[in-house]
């Protein structure tokens, strides 16, 4: 049995490496790799590109080592295109995943995408940044199971590297504009930056920006003329747009300042509470955090309530499937504890 030292920090040559050995493997011939990550997303990228069924079992180490043995099996016959699950993969690397699998497709190829919500936005970033060379055909439309047929009609260029990912919400239905920059800009990392392009500078956009997530993003204009304006979002930060109101989000006479962004999508169900709790004990008088979360948090908001008491605030910024946002912060406890059930909507 073969056995793949993926362990490198060059994560390029490991795909090279990985797809060199199963090109070269007979079929039935099993491949052990082992590697600092799981490469699930890099085999099903291997199933589509190269249109052969692998057999994997995967086995997580104690010291951090992801053991796949990989068998090939054999080519796919027919026209039905391979299956791409992201149920489970973590949502900040799910777009990350899938546009680099689209971009290394020959026209013709494609996948079936399986997805736990409508995958929209990443409709609208293919759109925006490959134009016309895909299509795009829904399947199924089920709670927890989306399935969409994508396929490649033409080549295409890569967007800019500086970027994670690309908007042209001139492109973009207005109702759908708002929630698909959100749910996106929810999913990159820290010091990641998005692009939007806009007939003008989306002045209302930026103010829901500092409603729903204070100083942590910093907003440039990059290029402006008649009817295109480009924005350059990169999260975390201080802003480069501050207003007069030091976006202070209140609720009554209570005023709590935004300090950090806590986003537990990716953390255990059971490790949840625990994580926003620990925060919250770190907040001094005036301060809070956005909590990002892949539900309505109601149940916590009780807890909050039973164990906090008056001091403690709470206000929904965002209630989008995938993604709700609520400003939890600690309050001088002479305040009303409230809930905000208005959610910003501002169009371009």
């Amino acid at each position: 049995m073969t056995t793949l030292d993926l362990r490198s920090e060059d994560e390029e040559a490991d795909r090279d490496r990985l797809f060199d050995a199963l090109d070269e493997a007979d079929a039935d011939e099993t491949i052990t790799v082992e590697a600092g990550r799981d490469l699930t997303v890099l085999l099903t990228r291997y199933r589509i590109t190269r249109g052969r069924d692998l057999d994997v079992t995967t086995e997580h180490h104690v010291d951090g080592v992801v053991e796949h043995a990989v068998t090939k099996a054999a080519a796919h016959e027919g026209d039905e295109l391979t299956e791409f699950d992201v149920r489970d993969v973590p949502p900040s690397r799910r777009h990350e995943a899938l546009t680099g699998t689209f971009d290394r497709l020959d026209p013709g190829q494609g996948f079936e995408l399986v997805n736990d919500h409508d995958p929209k936005p990443l409709y609208h970033e293919l759109r925006s940044t490959r134009g016309e060379s895909f299509e795009w055909e829904y399947t199924r439309r089920d709670p927890g199971e989306w399935r969409v047929e994508i396929r490649k009609t033409g080549e295409t260029e890569s967007g800019d590297g500086a970027v994670t990912a690309s908007f042209d919400v001139r492109e973009i239905p207005k109702q759908e504009r708002h929630p698909t920059i959100h749910h996106r800009y929810g999913n990159i990392d820290e010091g990641e930056t998005m692009e939007i392009v806009a007939p003008h500078e989306p002045v209302p956009l930026r103010r829901e920006f500092e409603q729903r997530y204070g100083e942590a993003f910093d907003w440039s204009v990059i290029e402006t003329e008649p009817g295109r304006c480009r924005v350059h979002v990169t999260k975390g930060g201080e802003s480069g747009s501050s207003t007069d109101d030091d976006r202070a989000a209140s609720s009554g006479d209570a005023s709590v300042t935004v300090a950090e962004e806590l986003d537990v999508r990716e953390l255990p169900p059971a490790q949840r509470h625990e994580r926003i709790f620990d925060t919250y004990g770190d907040l001094e008088t005036g301060e809070g955090f956005v909590l990002v979360n892949d539900h309505d948090p109601k149940p916590l908001y009780h807890q909050f309530e039973a164990e906090a008491g008056d001091e403690f605030h709470w206000e929904y910024r965002a209630k989008d499937p995938g993604e709700f946002r609520v400003l939890i912060g600690r309050e001088s406890g002479d305040g009303a504890t409230a809930v905000d059930d208005d959610v910003p909507s501002a169009p371009f």
